[in-house]
């Protein structure tokens, strides 16, 4: 993968910008989204925000080997600490956790006061980003899920909107995605196909413990319901 062709993870990411986007991009890596952005629409801008030392000096090479100092600024630190309020309209956090996600977020949430719309990829847990994001002034306006590498990863787009209440999204529905739990795709239905089997084998583990966590247990009880429910009802 290099700048000019990005993973389907990051293309679909990236269709989600909006034509002239002033973003930016944290955990950025070697800077490939910014960088695919810029070079295909002649009037984006970029933040790529970085604080592993490796990646920051790639993104920092790739930048200058396309001439693109004068519209992207790569900027080392940590979350959304590398972004003043008011530069970002858009911000992209791609690759990881959905509670980090949603930890990056809070920690940011002035430099989110300026920006319109926020994509969120996260690896894993991606109800924590749903949750946070309508409990801060967000509207969840789409979602794509993707299958790439012998993985599947959920995309979250979410739009600030003035005067906007939190949605009335069961917690069923943030678990799943209400988009995604609307289209039940294919990919979809493997994603959960294959949870409900990783679920089912900790659950008959974590019975046999000497003192089970009876909350735990009920917790994971109710996912493999809903899964269930779900996946019947196709």
């Amino acid at each position: 993968m290099n700048e000019q062709v990005l993973s389907l993870r990051l293309q679909v990411v990236a269709d989600q910008l909006p034509a002239g986007a002033n973003f930016a991009d944290i955990g950025s890596d070697h800077a490939y989204l910014p960088c695919y952005v810029c070079l295909n629409d002649s009037d984006a801008k970029a933040i790529a925000g970085e604080v592993n030392e490796g990646p920051y000096q790639s993104a920092l090479r790739e930048v200058k080997e396309h001439n693109l100092e004068g519209r992207i600024s790569v900027r080392k630190g940590d979350g959304l600490s590398v972004v003043k309020p008011g530069e970002a309209e858009q911000v992209v956090i791609a690759g990881m956790g959905g509670t980090l996600i949603a930890e990056i977020l809070e920690k940011g949430i002035e430099v989110l006061d300026y920006t319109d719309r926020v994509i969120a990829q996260p690896n894993v847990d991606a109800k924590s980003v749903r949750k946070w994001l309508i409990a801060n002034g967000f509207q969840i306006t789409g979602e794509k899920i993707v299958e790439e590498g012998g993985h599947i990863y959920e995309i979250v787009i979410a739009d600030r909107s003035e005067g906007y209440h939190n949605d009335t999204f069961s917690e069923r529905e943030l678990y799943f995605g209400p988009f995604l739990l609307k289209e039940k795709s294919d990919i979809f239905r493997k994603k959960w196909e294959e949870e409900n089997q990783k679920l089912k084998y900790v659950f008959s583990q974590m019975r046999k413990a000497s003192k089970p966590d009876n909350q735990k247990l009920d917790r994971i009880q109710k996912e493999i319901k809903w899964i269930e429910e779900v996946l019947e009802n196709g």
